[in-house]
């Protein structure tokens, strides 16, 4: 049990390190190719911050722990709306565009639409589990592909062309290996470690991946938009958070199902009409006057401690 906690610990170190050496070095090469902050917080640092969650629900899937992979994301994107936004709304303004609105923040709402359509239909039919299959996962992926597409045509309409660029260094390259060797590494030793935890304690899978495994893989988010809504560049902040759950539902549970089917039970189906909801509130939130500041941060934060609640009374 001791061993298995240190190893969770270490786990969600490297996790967080390897996330940590991977955006900065990205966001450098971006920046010397002349990539504007709203594309490389809704790419390069979304991507990157999404890392732990892709390589614990990768694993998690193959390794046939189905509870964690899909309860990792569905636990992370509600922790990025609600947390992530919510402290970082507390720590100061964040002022969205109507580009992240109109064009982001309802894509990101579509995914949970989607995927919440890929699931629910087998307990409409009165099974007692739902499975997403190799193909349910090949048209989450071609999802990504669309939107990659839309961000790739914006990224080329921007005229970032006059502003200093860094240059390129070799070390940047060398970190972004060694960021994803960090990401890997640690991701296994946490589906491993929270794995033998849960089955310690008694609880199950789903409820470690909703709460200490989402937690954990959702700090490079938490971080990363803290420390940038603090430097005043709102649009990473909120881009890498949007960007974030659309990765997470599109290319992680895209990439985990076509490797290999994800089952999931009645509980997980709650989880994700959930995330739905939670989507649809802050999308209200943010539509009212495109800020979220000291008065909807902690409302999002109180709204994640009800969840938490619930997760654990369950």
């Amino acid at each position: 049990m001791f061993l298995s906690i240190v190893m969770l610990i270490f786990g969600f170190f490297l996790l967080v390190k390897g996330a940590d050496y991977f955006v900065d070095s990205c966001s450098k090469v971006a920046k010397a190719l002349g990539v504007s902050s709203l594309i490389i917080g809704l790419t390069i640092v979304s991507f990157g911050t999404s890392a732990p969650e892709a390589a614990v629900s990768v694993v998690a899937s193959l390794t046939g722990n189905n509870d964690i992979s899909i309860g990792n994301v569905v636990g992370s994107n509600i922790c990025n709306l609600l947390l992530v936004l919510g402290v970082s709304g507390m720590f100061g303004s964040l002022t969205v565009k109507r580009k992240i609105v109109y064009r982001d923040m309802i894509y990101s709402v579509f995914s949970y639409i989607v995927l919440t359509i890929l699931t629910l239909g087998f307990f409409l039919e009165g099974k007692n589990t739902g499975v997403l299959t190799r193909t349910n996962g090949l048209i989450l992926l071609c999802f990504l592909a669309i939107y990659l597409y839309a961000l790739l045509v914006d990224a080329k309409r921007s005229n970032v062309e006059k502003e200093e660029r860094p240059k390129i260094k070799l070390s940047d390259f060398a970190y972004i290996i060694g960021g994803i060797l960090g990401i890997v590494i640690g991701g296994e030793l946490v589906v491993n470690s929270a794995t033998s935890i849960a089955e310690w304690i008694g609880v199950s899978d789903n409820v470690i991946a909703l709460t200490v495994v989402a937690i954990g893989t959702s700090l490079p988010e938490l971080v990363t938009s803290v420390i940038a809504t603090r430097k005043g560049e709102t649009d990473i902040a909120i881009g890498n958070v949007i960007g974030s759950n659309i990765f997470n539902i599109f290319f992680i549970l895209g990439l985990s199902s076509a490797l290999s089917p994800i089952t999931f039970g009645l509980e997980t189906m709650i989880d994700i009409l959930i995330l739905l909801v939670v989507g649809l509130i802050v999308f209200i939130l943010v539509l009212k006057n495109y800020r979220i500041g000291n008065k909807k941060g902690p409302l999002l934060l109180f709204l994640y401690i009800l969840y938490m609640v619930y997760i654990l009374i369950r």
